[in-house]
């Protein structure tokens, strides 16, 4: 078991009740919770480590409920800061077929956007900690947030821990000049750096040779600029999810790692039908991490994080609720679907 250690922000979700509902149609809503680096510790926790989620949240109920949504699959919360006028709220509309799904943010003025620096012992909190993760949502929230990211990254660096980061490029949070501007310094503390093709370029300004939505993902488009980004930035791992969106409820998926020697591309998985794609790439980063400290070959690390996230695809809601038994056994090849007894 090891100790990792996410910052970031746990939102409160809003779906339209019943299947397929838009939000023009609801006059009811399932609260469901979630956010980016939550979702890779309950990820995490449910893999058997020790899974730690920082952020700040109100001192109120809701801001309870959200913290015991955490403890509910064990994640340990004792580094949450308390303070604050608000949680961070988005509504989702799950999509189908040619219509896709819809995010709407309100989250302006969430505790963790205001949050200080003194909110947190980032010292305290990375001490006898494995591994650190954390998305390039958290800097896009507010400056503030960005300035605690730094923080925490440089506390990972001071006490040995292993730092990657999602890219996870968010067009309603920031633009592509600013998150290169704030993204681009902090590689400096990254040693495995995971996105997709879109999020390399609006982030770091490295675009692939390919062509995702006609279909050409050929591997040979994307090894370049890898091998670009580990000499500009040092990162042990680049890691690529590839997603073919052939609709809202039908995917292809597969990923693709490279360690500076070996270029290795994972199985393709057909995601048919989609029951909720949010968190699929969260679900995807908490494999890798899994796979990273428990596999023998990156290989593995990344089929692990594939087949992780492809069952994720299945389940409603934000957290990847999968051991890491079930995966294996996708992993492995087992994909029927067959009832279970």
């Amino acid at each position: 078991m090891s100790n990792i250690v996410t910052l970031g922000e746990i939102m409160l979700r809003l779906s339209p009740s019943g299947q397929n509902v838009r939000f023009v149609q609801a006059d009811r809503f399932d609260v469901i919770y979630g956010g980016g680096e939550a979702n890779v510790a309950v990820s995490c926790a449910n893999y058997g480590h020790h899974a730690t989620f920082v952020t700040k949240l109100p001192a109120h109920e809701i801001g309870q409920s959200a913290i015991n949504a955490l403890r509910r699959y064990g994640v340990d919360t004792s580094h949450i800061a308390r303070g604050g006028n608000r949680i961070g709220i988005y509504y989702a509309e799950t999509g189908v077929s040619m219509r896709p799904s819809k995010v709407i943010y309100d989250r302006a003025g969430s505790s963790i956007s205001e949050a200080k620096p003194a909110d947190f012992d980032f010292d305290a909190i990375m001490e006898g900690a494995d591994w650190f993760h954390w998305s390039g949502i958290t800097p896009a929230i507010s400056d503030s947030a960005a300035e605690l990211t730094r923080l925490a990254c440089e506390a990972a660096k001071r006490h040995g821990v292993t730092v990657s980061v999602d890219l996870n490029f968010r067009k309603k949070l920031w633009t592509s000049e600013k998150a290169q501007q704030v993204m681009r310094p902090l590689m400096q503390y990254v040693d495995v750096c995971i996105g997709n093709e879109e999020d390399a370029q609006l982030c770091l300004g490295f675009k692939p040779d390919a062509d995702v939505e006609g279909g050409n993902t050929d591997a040979d488009g994307y090894k370049g600029i890898f091998e670009q980004m580990r000499r500009e930035f040092g990162f042990k791992y680049v890691v690529s999810t590839l997603r073919e969106s052939l609709s809202a409820s039908h995917n292809g998926w597969k990923a693709m790692i490279f360690d500076g020697n070996e270029f290795y591309v994972s199985k393709r998985y057909d995601i048919l039908p989609i029951i909720d794609r949010v968190g699929g790439g969260d679900s995807f980063s908490g494999g890798l991490i899994h796979g990273l400290l428990t596999k023998q070959s990156m290989g593995e690390a990344l089929e692990f994080a594939v087949a992780a996230s492809a069952l994720k695809h299945t389940i409603n809601g934000d957290f990847n609720m999968v051991s890491a038994e079930e995966v294996e056994a996708l992993a492995g090849g087992n994909a029927n679907g067959r009832i279970q007894r």
